[in-house]
């Protein structure tokens, strides 16, 4: 029979959505299971680390979901919490052994600062990606020439094959809105990001009928803020907020600075960023009226 925390319970951690989630989410997912049964059982984190040979840390990383399993941790850790049935436990080692799995950038490490790997997973597992882009187009709407031209006027653009091997990754990052169970987006642009030449007017044209095209998804939305709403974000730059389906996964707020990101997991963090994109939402254009600007914006650039 299944325990407590049963083979139905682990069934649901990955079942929840028609698209199966990757490495990133089943680290978030078993790490929150582990938590849950170590708390049910009353053990602590350091009996834990203890009995894995590791620290206080390691149990709160993996239980976070911020590195890989061992499957003899996972093993030892499920006999410390008096889970004996065998089937949950062959589910949850399996899970470890999927959450494990390489992800896709793999073969482009080179060109990924280390603090942007979290995002790409998290961003590939999200159900719903809620955006909000001060300076330039966000990257998962860029055209290929509009992101080789904002990576080359960036600070650390490097080689030609470097760049390349960047524009790579952005473009396949966009690949979350293909397939049966595309990822939502829900993106309030800036207005200055739009006006702001990037490349050259051909560049920029092409751009904004990229734009103009993704508006008109059921699953994307885009909305302009205009000069005339003023500054609702406060001086805020950019911020991506991530929801995923499983709802053992919290929401996530994303902030990218220049050369390091934060991740944003706890309620009372998540809450005040969450009601920023709710305020621009409500002041910014509204869908139909940002796909005309846009259409305006497109007829003013034909020479």
């Amino acid at each position: 029979m299944p325990t407590a925390h049963g083979e139905d319970d682990v069934a649901s951690l990955v079942d929840s959505d028609t698209r199966q989630p990757g490495p990133t989410a089943l680290r978030l997912l078993l790490g929150a299971h582990l938590r849950r049964l170590r708390e049910a059982h009353g053990v602590s984190r350091d009996e834990a680390a203890y009995l894995i040979r590791g620290s206080q840390s390691k149990i709160s990383r993996m239980e976070a979901g911020r590195i890989g399993f061992k499957q003899r941790d996972v093993a030892d850790l499920l006999t410390l919490y008096a889970l004996t049935d065998e089937a949950e436990r062959a589910a949850l080692l399996a899970l470890a052994d999927q959450a494990n799995e390489p992800a896709w950038w793999q073969d482009h490490r080179d060109v990924i600062p280390d603090w942007f790997e979290e995002y790409l997973g998290l961003e590939q597992d999200a159900s719903l990606i809620r955006i909000h882009e001060v300076q330039y187009v966000p990257g998962l709407l860029q055209t290929e020439d509009y992101a080789r031209a904002v990576i080359v006027q960036g600070p650390n653009a490097g080689s030609a094959a470097q760049i390349e091997r960047r524009v790579a990754v952005r473009m396949r990052r966009q690949r979350i809105f293909d397939g049966p169970a595309p990822t939502r987006l829900w993106a309030v642009v800036d207005e200055a990001s739009l006006r702001r030449r990037v490349g050259n007017n051909a560049i920029m044209r092409d751009q904004l009928e990229h734009l103009a095209r993704m508006a008109e998804l059921p699953h994307i939305t885009i909305q302009i803020l205009p000069f005339s709403a003023g500054g609702p974000s406060g001086g805020i730059g950019p911020v991506t907020l991530l929801r995923f389906a499983q709802v053992e996964l919290p929401d996530v707020v994303y902030l990218e600075h220049l050369a390091s990101a934060q991740y944003l997991t706890k309620p009372s963090e998540v809450g005040p960023y969450l009601h920023l994109m709710n305020t621009l939402g409500v002041q910014a254009a509204s869908p139909n009226a940002t796909r005309e600007s846009l259409r305006e914006m497109i007829a003013a650039s034909l020479p």
